[in-house]
């Protein structure tokens, strides 16, 4: 486990572990105990691409275990604009840290510098492609949220097609027999690629939320992401195919648990966020002990 590019990876072992040592790491994600895990250690965040929630959790939880952190959020700042290639910088910034996390808009681009780099790269998200860390914080939240990881009817709603999240998400939940329903627009489906290696037993598709909501254990609702449509027109068909409310809730289990990778726009209404199904804002925080966990894992 050297580096961490995709959910493939890990093993189911090294996701139950990683996610053990993430429980035991919440209290000092929350600031109640402090650690020195990573003192001494440099970690660069080099983010190629916008990011809120994973650059600042990565930070933070560098931060909580005591270690230090340099970067960039704005690649406009960096020699990126004079041209410079991603290996070569790949090679220069290793050269200053002990591990490197990369987002980066083009898919492959974590793989491209997993394969150069001496040091552990931590895909932060690559395009369409994979975004490994932000499954591993799901999976915690699932855990901790429902209470198993196992034997649960998971709906991914949204952007199926360009959504990184899902496509990490699905193969892990496979991993765990859990039944998949895809939910999206025609032209959103999730790809092919996602489905030939989950198998055929263990998915279903639909485009009709209503029929399948009081199945379901879990809701993983994601934004229509118009940055990645290649022509606008397509993108304003579907910007507002779905909506979650507090109302169309009251058909489904009081147990259900609404999730979101974030930022939302508008699909999930705002009156969700005071019911007990919604569990996104616990999400974002769940990301600094798992990425915590990761990278005392990564570093030790």
């Amino acid at each position: 486990m050297k580096h961490i590019v995709t959910i493939e990876d890990l093993n189911n072992k090294d996701i139950i572990d990683i996610l053990d040592r993430a429980k035991k790491l919440v209290p000092i994600a929350e600031g109640k105990k402090t650690s020195n895990s990573l003192s001494g250690k440099i970690v660069a965040t080099c983010f190629f691409e916008p990011s809120t929630r994973t650059r600042l959790s990565f930070e933070t939880a560098i931060s909580r275990l005591g270690g230090n952190y340099i970067g960039f959020a704005d690649p406009s700042a960096t020699s990126h604009i004079k041209g410079e290639t991603l290996s070569d910088s790949i090679r220069m910034v290793s050269g200053y840290a002990d591990a490197v996390v990369l987002r980066h808009p083009q898919e492959g681009s974590a793989r491209l510098a997993a394969d150069i780099s001496p040091v552990p790269i931590i895909n932060g998200g690559d395009g369409a492609g994979q975004h490994p860390t932000q499954t591993l914080l799901d999976l915690f939240t699932i855990r901790e949220e429902v209470g198993k990881l196992e034997g649960l009817n998971v709906g991914l709603l949204g952007d199926l097609r360009y959504g990184r999240t899902v496509h990490s998400l699905s193969e892990a939940l496979s991993r765990f027999n859990n039944k998949l329903h895809f939910i999206s627009p025609e032209n959103l489906a999730i790809p092919d690629r996602v489905k030939d290696v989950l198998g055929p037993d263990c998915w279903s598709e639909s485009n009709e939320l209503e029929k399948i909501l009081p199945d379901l254990d879990v809701l993983y609702v994601t934004r229509i992401q118009k940055e990645r449509f290649p022509d606008i027109e397509d993108y304003l068909k579907v910007a507002d195919i779905y909506r979650i409310t507090a109302e169309l809730l009251r058909d489904a289990k009081p147990e259900l648990k609404v999730m979101h990778p974030l930022p939302r726009v508008s699909e999930i209404s705002t009156d969700v966020d005071e019911t007990p199904h919604a569990a996104y804002f616990k999400q974002a925080f769940n990301g600094v002990p798992v990425r915590m966990a990761l990278l005392e894992t990564l570093m030790e």
